[in-house]
């Protein structure tokens, strides 16, 4: 299990460092530069560079870009908020977008196994019905579409929740992106959840299980849910990295002064410093949730362990 675990380990930090050289290399290769003010003379563009440390040799900034993004100096913003250190745009930022993003991670993740589970344990024309319902919606439709429904009937005609962001009341501020970004993933959670179950269900050890005289209860708690909820771990891991790094589109339509408006902040003034640190804090998300998951790969199922061993 620890030779498991280590060379997961060991994966994941080679992984991290080839995403800083790509991050490093797409920084020297973008066009355009965050000191391109019509009013600065090439003089005062020559001096901030000088400042930032643009002007030393490519190989020196990059091993200083290595070293600095691995203890945690992101650097600072060269246009956005100039001279503010990039952690100092995030500090007040970073926490809101991630409530949102494991809100809408909870609350997804637990209607869709409650969703998927009952329709494929209870045969019933209802569920089906209402599975097939808000499967396609959460699929076909886009959250920002949930948004706009949203702040229609329960912002503006029914004014039961605040249409933007209130710092005065931040936990009703956050109930309309929450539902809005969940519904897709209580669609995708949904349809894994009911499809393993089906298949474990047809398995010959259940049907066993079933001939021993086992009730129907027993059998699922101690078969049916425990083989289903592993292809399932893996959706939500991939579906978390992508709400903690928040949806653009979701925090600009109510206003959330979260991370998505701080990137695309970043990108229309060129501050390429903020963009780098943002992937590169949304890579080693990714990389962090995705070892999570292999050790808890490693707990759950056996066959890892004795993988690893041999």
């Amino acid at each position: 299990m620890l030779k498991y675990i280590g060379k997961r380990l060991l994966i994941s930090v080679i992984t991290l460092l080839v995403i800083l050289l790509i991050l490093f290399l797409l920084l020297q290769l973008m066009p355009g530069s965050p000191f391109n003010d019509e009013k600065l003379s090439p003089e005062q563009v020559a001096q901030l560079k000088e400042k930032y440390g643009l002007d030393r040799p490519v190989i020196e900034q990059f091993f200083r870009y290595i070293v600095n993004m691995l203890r945690g100096d992101l650097g600072v913003s060269y246009s956005l908020s100039a001279n503010t250190p990039i952690t100092e745009l995030l500090v007040n930022r970073f926490p809101i977008t991630v409530q949102i993003g494991l809100a809408s991670m909870i609350v997804g993740t637990f209607s869709g196994l409650v969703l998927g589970f009952l329709t494929a344990f209870f045969r019933n024309k209802v569920l089906n019905f209402i599975y097939g319902l808000f499967t396609l919606l959460g699929i076909a439709v886009p959250s920002y579409i949930f948004a706009m429904f949203f702040s229609y009937f329960l912002g503006y005609r029914v004014d039961m929740l605040p249409l933007l962001y209130d710092f005065r009341t931040p936990i009703l501020s956050t109930v309309m992106p929450i539902m809005a970004m969940s519904f897709g993933v209580m669609s995708v959670i949904a349809r894994f959840a009911k499809a393993e179950a089906s298949d474990v269900m047809k398995s010959d050890y259940v049907l066993f299980a079933k001939c021993q005289g086992l009730p129907n209860g027993t059998v699922i708690m101690k078969y049916v849910l425990k083989n289903s909820l592993m292809p399932v771990i893996t959706v939500v891991a991939s579906l978390l990295v992508s709400l903690l790094t928040g949806s653009l589109v979701i925090e600009r339509m109510f206003s959330v002064p979260g991370v998505g408006g701080l990137l695309t902040s970043a990108i229309d003034s060129n501050d390429y410093s903020v963009v780098i640190a943002l992937s590169f804090i949304y890579s080693a998300l990714y990389i962090v949730v995705m070892l999570l998951l292999d050790i808890l790969y490693c707990i759950i199922d056996p066959r890892v362990r004795l993988g690893g061993r041999d």
